[in-house]
């Protein structure tokens, strides 16, 4: 198989995965205010989301280092957050939607850091890995298009379920190249150290974003009329 078509089929799985994602994260709030009318436990309720998924990305992101492989780990993220996901259609109170939020973190930071990793491998003079990871992006745009589009919270779970199907299948003809097992203990904190001011900076640019649109679409629905 050609690069170009390993790219191609990168970025539709990815394009996929990040529009599954984002069709449930922008509306949450305003699913969540369903559920609760206190806007502490609708912060809670969207970083724990953020939370479950950053621990399971260093986690499976590490272990899928020590394995040297990255395609079984992006197969299950898909295959769990296409449940995780799904599973949202049938919460009905906090407690519930607590528990698949977290799951969803967890599923999708199975195949994230894999799916990145994955992206850089395969494109050996990496000048097309921007390319494809751009379309994290255009993944984004589309779900929240679509989430508005269906103009039913609870659709929009199923739309995002079939999203991570339709992303798993893009990935059956990846080719699954076993890459060198990185195995030396303290890596990640290595990582970290060298590039804390790189994490610092996305971190407080993610603070930011999370903060606005944790509240935005609340306030669009509630004082816009949105």
């Amino acid at each position: 198989m050609s690069k170009l078509q390993v790219n191609n089929l990168v970025r539709s799985a990815t394009f996929f995965q990040h529009a599954g994602i984002s069709i449930v994260f922008v509306f949450m709030p305003i699913i969540a205010k369903g559920v609760t009318d206190s806007i502490f436990e609708i912060g809670l309720l969207v970083a724990s989301f953020s939370f479950a998924q950053i621990l399971s990305e260093i986690y499976f992101g590490r272990h899928s280092d020590k394995k040297g492989t990255r395609l079984k780990f992006i197969r299950i993220g898909f295959v769990g957050c296409a449940i995780a996901f799904g599973l949202h259609y049938f919460a009905d109170d906090i407690t519930i939607f607590f528990l698949v939020r977290i799951a969803a973190g967890i599923a999708s930071g199975i195949m994230i850091p894999a799916m990145i990793a994955y992206t850089y491998e395969a494109n050996i003079d990496k000048k097309r890995a921007a390319t494809v990871i751009s379309f994290h992006a255009l993944g984004w745009l589309a779900g929240i298009a679509a989430a508005g589009i269906a103009s039913d919270l609870k659709l929009i779970f199923l739309i995002s379920a079939a999203s991570f199907i339709i992303g798993l299948i893009f990935t059956i003809k990846l080719p699954n190249p076993v890459q060198k097992k990185e195995i030396i203990p303290g890596t990640t904190k290595q990582v970290i150290l060298k590039n804390k001011f790189l994490f610092l900076s996305l971190l407080l640019r993610h603070i930011g974003a999370a903060a606005v649109w944790t509240i935005l679409p609340i306030m669009i629905v509630e004082k816009l009329g949105g």
